[in-house]
């Protein structure tokens, strides 16, 4: 029996076909598209099925970046509506699932050896809940509550929740942004995206002078991919303090998450940027926002974070909600 599985994001769609067993899905064969390419999701999924041998689909669960309701999501960075009943029928398959991306990425980063966990605070491992924070194209946040039998996963769309600064200089930031976009959501600031406007934020207001080699860069490649080499490379003010600004807002709202689901049983750090920044986010920095929550920063301190490495997390976790169906 075999089970199709997919991660729809903003920029790429990953999707993957698996081999039910009783050692688990097992991947026969995947590939990662550009999203926008596609008219739609059905037209991304064809392109894919047909690029291989086409088995019987028995189920499909896909993870979509954005809020899903009654089997129907409009994505949230894609011109897409992605449908359950429709996709039953496009490509074909018995049983459709899609959930939230952050859903299925906690599914799998459950699921992930420990060899593929980064410890950025050991803490005091319990039996209670647990969260996933994931900044990528955008931001994500899920739940994942312990019952006291099993883990339960609870989408959100926590990363649109409202920015709240903490000192002077984020007090700045959101000011600068809220004059280009009214309301600031903490996705402004933690994806991709939000990391340029964090640096052009300190490129016009004078932080800085620009470098001539960035401005270039930029000009021709990803601005966030230029912001992050150069500064984990130490070669650019601005792009170095801008990284600093991010990981710092990051930490505070892992921590911010972590006081909603009082997750003691640790929170993850999952998406594509946080192990491309891995030697940021290891400085301390992140932590001690983390941490700072005030009379409750005792708690904090006990609480296990870790920064899920493998990029597969999200398959893994459809693959497996999927051979559930």
């Amino acid at each position: 029996m075999s089970v199709l599985a997919g991660d729809i994001g903003g920029t790429k769609t990953a999707l993957a076909l698996f081999d039910r067993s009783e050692r688990g899905p097992v991947l026969l064969r995947e590939d990662t598209l550009p999203s926008r390419h596609f008219a739609s999701l059905e037209a991304a999924i064809e392109r894919f099925l047909a690029a291989g041998p086409r088995p019987s689909i028995d189920a499909v669960c896909l993870g979509v970046a954005g809020p899903v309701v009654d089997g129907r999501s409009v994505a949230t960075n894609l011109p897409w509506v992605i449908d359950e009943r429709a996709l039953v029928t496009s490509i074909p398959a018995a049983r459709v699932k899609l959930l939230n991306d952050l859903e299925v990425a906690a599914h799998g980063v459950l699921g992930l050896p420990e060899g593929e966990l980064h410890v950025l605070q050991p803490g005091v491992p319990r039996r209670g809940h647990m969260a996933l924070i994931a900044a990528g194209t955008g931001l994500g946040e899920a739940l994942v509550v312990h019952d006291g039998e099993r883990r339960i996963v609870i989408a959100s769309e926590g990363g649109h929740a409202d920015f709240a600064p903490r000192d002077d200089v984020e007090e700045d930031l959101l000011r600068f942004l809220r004059k280009e976009f009214g309301r600031v959501s903490l996705e402004r600031i933690l994806s991709g995206p939000g990391l340029f406007n964090v640096y052009r934020f300190l490129r016009d207001t004078g932080w800085a002078g620009e470098s001539a080699e960035v401005a270039e860069r930029m000009r021709t490649g990803d601005p966030s991919a230029v912001i992050t080499e150069m500064a984990l490379a130490g070669r650019d003010p601005i792009s170095a303090k801008a990284l600093d600004i991010f990981v710092a807002v990051y930490g505070a709202e892992a921590g911010n998450l972590a006081l909603k689901a009082m997750a003691v049983g640790g929170v993850f750090v999952g998406g594509g940027i946080a192990p491309r920044i891995l030697p940021r986010l290891t400085t301390g920095a992140f932590v001690s926002a983390f941490r700072d929550k005030g009379r409750l920063a005792a708690i904090m301190e006990a609480i296990p974070i870790r920064v899920a490495l493998n990029p597969r997390a999200p398959l893994l976790g459809a693959a497996k909600v999927a051979s559930g169906l």
